[in-house]
């Protein structure tokens, strides 16, 4: 395990010069052999709660999320997901008992009835109806045509158009899976027996989750002050005009300074992740934030860095993998 380094104030971040290449499986690496550290980044291996594909979703994140949670003082009363989407650090905290309850936050009405459903008592409805449904390209076509009459009917449309589309993306514009895998077109990711055990486990629960369709940064500081919550913040990638949020989500606009504003605030712990852009890291300097850049790998399985966000990261220094960010050359700066 590397010796921690001290703490470095923002706008003057120290580089390791050497660093071997970075590659999402070797991260935990250095603890391989202790059953009670971080296993290696394999997100075959990480429990799949959520009933989602999702675009941007957060299973690779998951063992530095267990990291992270393991070196709270105490075991937080709340987690605060603001930008839910599927869910799965919300489901992890509860799952694994990391926390005492979540308050996932989406706005997007469409994966708003999935969650409403399961909180409000539907997931054995959903579980039921997705094993009776006969998935073709035309029985879908038929069902996602129609209004739905009900939040459940609603929600079962939501999986089923996310099971279907392709990469999951629900943003206007996304068409059919066409080959799919192993050539299987529109039902290669439809897997009812799977997604129906998925929602009797939600079931088990949903009494630990408090679930709202709102604004996220209204939830955020609506617990600011409270410091026994801890806040896991996965804003849509939009800084700096980056175009990966607009194409993937319905709501994709946030206001990236009034986030970090509230950031400040909080009371109790955060940890936010982002791309590394160059005017996130601005923002995490402005506010006095630490950072790390985590490599992960995106869908087309190239390895990149995403960025990290938090008051003290020296807890992630033990990870290999792990790097802080360079400062960033502004000419005519006297640095």
């Amino acid at each position: 395990m590397s010796k921690a380094k001290p703490h470095l104030s923002h706008g003057r971040l120290r580089h390791r010069s050497k660093m071997a290449k970075p590659r999402q499986a070797a991260l935990f690496s250095e603890f391989a052999g202790h059953d009670d550290a971080p296993k290696p980044v394999n997100v075959a291996s990480v429990p799949q709660r959520s009933p989602f594909r999702y675009p941007g979703g957060k299973t690779w994140f998951v063992p530095t999320f267990r990291a992270w949670m393991k070196h709270q003082k105490s075991k937080p009363r709340l987690l605060i997901e603001p930008f839910a989407g599927g869910g799965i650090i919300s489901l992890t905290a509860v799952f694994e008992d990391l926390v005492g309850s979540a308050v996932m936050v989406e706005l997007d009405e469409d994966i708003a009835a999935v969650w409403q459903t399961v909180v409000d008592g539907g997931a054995a409805w959903l579980a039921k109806r997705i094993l009776e449904f006969e998935l073709t390209r035309e029985t879908v076509v038929q069902e996602i045509s129609t209004a739905p009459p009900s939040t459940q009917e609603r929600a079962f449309q939501t999986i089923l158009k996310n099971r279907t589309l392709h990469g999951g993306i629900l943003a206007e514009g996304s068409g059919f899976v066409k080959s799919g895998e192993g050539g299987k077109g529109i039902t290669s990711r439809w897997y009812p027996t799977t997604l129906a055990k998925r929602f009797e486990n939600l079931d088990a629960v949903r009494d630990r989750i408090d679930f709202r369709c709102e604004d996220g940064l209204q939830v955020i500081d609506e617990y600011a002050v409270a410091s026994d919550v801890v806040c896991f913040i996965d804003p849509p990638y939009t800084a700096g005009g980056k175009k990966a949020g607009k194409r993937l989500y319905r709501h994709y606009q946030l206001d990236h300074e009034r986030l970090f504003a509230a950031c400040e605030n909080i009371r109790g712990e955060f940890l936010m992740t982002y791309d590394n852009a160059v005017e996130v890291r601005n923002l995490a300097r402005k506010h006095g934030f630490e950072m790390r850049l985590i490599p992960m790998n995106n869908t087309h399985h190239a390895t990149l860095e995403e960025l990290v966000i938090g008051k003290n990261l020296q807890w992630m220094d033990q990870f290999r993998a792990v790097r802080e960010p360079e400062v960033d050359y502004v000419a005519g700066s006297s640095d």
